[in-house]
C-alpha cells in the first residue's frame, strides 16, 4: 500500500478527501459521505511510513515539533492535494482534500448571479463563508478566475496552504502561502499595501489582527476577498465584531458598514440525482440600508431585510433551497432537513406548488 495508489483511488472514486489512522483501513469521503476502502487496517508503523514518504525533512522537524501541519501537495498525472498531518492518540494521521488543476467556474458552480457582479468591483469586502468542506475555496477561485480572466489587476492571494494554482492571464497574480513566503495572515496584508496590489485574497481571517488589516485594506481602495467559519450572514457579522474588545466593537461596527461589499455564506448538499453535491448560497449585499443595520447594532434585523432585497441579488438560505428543491437539483427531504426554518420553508413551496397548478389551469 502507498499513498499515491490510495490518492488514485480517491479520485476514481469521485471523492473529496482521504483519511488515514490507525486502527482502520483508509476511509475516502463520497458526496459527503464517508466510505471505506478494500485496503488493509492500518497499523502504527504504516500510518507514519505512508504519511512520512510524502513530507520533506523540514516538513517532518516541524511536525515532530508542532504535532500539526498543513501544506500543498502535487502528484503529476492526478490533482493538486490540501494535506493535514495531525498526531492523535500518539500515532501519525492525515486527512488530504482532492483540489482539481482546473478551476471551474461561477456558471459551473451554480452560483448565484451576483457573484460575476462582485467581480467587477474596484474595492470592499466580501466574505465568503460555511463550515468546513462547504467549497468556500473552489468558490474563492472561481471568483478569482473570472477577474483573472476580464480585469488588468494585481492579485495577491494569502493562503495556508495554496490550494487552486492561478496562471498569469489577463491579471498578474502573486500567491503567497504561509510558512514558505510568509509568517502570518496580518504580516502578509500589512506588506501587501506595499506591493501595489487591486486584488487581495486572504484565505481565512483567524483573529482580531487579520481581520483589521482586511477591513484596512478594504477601506484603502482595494477588493479584498476572504473566509470565515460561519453559517450564515448575520452571524458573519456578529462574529467578526465580537472578535474585537467592547471597547473597539463601534468602530469596527462603522468600518466594517463602510467596506462591506457581500457575504456569501455556502453549504454542499447531495443532489437528488444521488451524484455529486450542489452550493445551497445565502446572500448579503452591503446596501446602504444593511449597512446601516450593522453600523447601529441591530443584527437581528438583516434577515428580514435580506428576504426584501431580492431585487439586489440577495437571498435567504431558505430561499436558496426553495430554488434548488424547485429546479429538481436537491430532494424535498434534503430541503427540509437543512432549512433554518422548515415552516417557511414548507409554506414557499407549497405557495410555489400552488402557484404552478393556477398557471396550467
Amino acid at each position: 500500500m502507498e499513498l499515491v495508489d490510495l490518492l488514485k483511488v480517491l479520485l476514481e472514486k469521485g471523492g473529496s478527501d482521504l483519511h488515514l489512522a490507525v486502527g482502520r483501513p483508509p476511509v475516502i469521503r463520497v458526496d459527503g459521505e464517508l466510505i471505506d476502502t478494500n485496503y488493509p487496517v492500518i497499523s502504527p508503523e504504516e500510518g507514519r511510513r505512508l504519511i512520512y514518504s510524502v513530507l520533506s525533512d523540514t516538513q517532518k522537524a516541524r511536525f515532530e515539533r508542532e504535532k500539526e501541519l498543513d501544506f500543498s501537495l502535487s502528484v503529476r498525472g492526478l490533482s493538486r492535494f490540501r494535506v493535514n498531518v495531525h498526531s492523535q492518540r500518539g500515532t501519525v494521521a492525515m486527512a488530504v482534500r482532492a483540489i482539481p488543476y482546473e478551476i471551474r467556474s461561477i456558471e459551473e458552480l451554480r452560483l448565484p448571479p451576483v457573484a460575476k457582479e462582485i467581480c467587477t468591483k474596484n474595492r470592499g469586502l466580501v466574505l465568503v463563508t460555511g463550515p468546513t468542506g462547504s467549497g468556500k475555496s473552489t468558490s474563492l477561485a472561481a471568483m478569482v478566475d473570472m477577474i483573472n480572466r476580464t480585469r488588468q489587476v494585481h492579485i495577491i492571494t494569502i493562503e495556508d496552504p495554496i490550494e487552486y494554482l492561478h496562471d498569469h492571464k489577463l491579471a498578474l497574480v502573486e500567491q503567497r502561502e504561509l510558512e514558505a513566503d510568509t509568517h502570518s495572515f496580518a504580516s502578509a496584508l500589512k506588506y501587501a499595501m506595499r506591493q501595489d496590489p487591486d486584488v487581495l485574497l486572504v484565505g481565512e481571517m483567524r483573529d482580531l489582527e487579520t481581520i483589521q488589516a482586511a477591513i484596512t485594506a478594504a477601506e484603502t481602495g482595494h477588493l479584498v476577498f476572504a473566509t470565515l467559519h460561519t453559517n450564515d450572514a448575520s452571524q458573519t457579522v456578529d462574529r467578526m465584531i465580537d472578535v474585537f474588545p467592547p471597547h473597539q466593537q463601534q468602530q469596527i461596527r462603522i468600518q466594517l458598514a463602510a467596506v462591506l461589499e457581500a457575504v456569501l455564506a455556502q453549504q454542499l448538499l447531495p443532489v437528488a440525482s444521488g451524484k455529486g453535491r450542489v452550493a445551497c448560497v445565502e446572500v448579503l449585499i452591503g446596501t446602504p440600508a444593511i449597512c446601516a443595520l450593522i453600523r447601529e447594532g441591530k443584527t437581528q434585523q438583516i434577515l428580514p431585510m435580506m428576504e426584501a432585497g431580492q431585487k439586489f441579488g440577495m437571498q435567504t438560505m431558505t430561499r436558496s433551497l426553495l430554488d434548488l428543491h424547485l429546479k429538481r437539483l436537491i430532494t424535498y427531504e434534503t430541503a427540509m432537513r437543512k432549512a433554518p426554518n422548515r415552516d417557511d420553508l414548507a409554506r414557499l413551496i407549497e405557495q410555489s406548488q400552488k402557484a404552478k397548478v393556477l398557471q396550467k389551469a
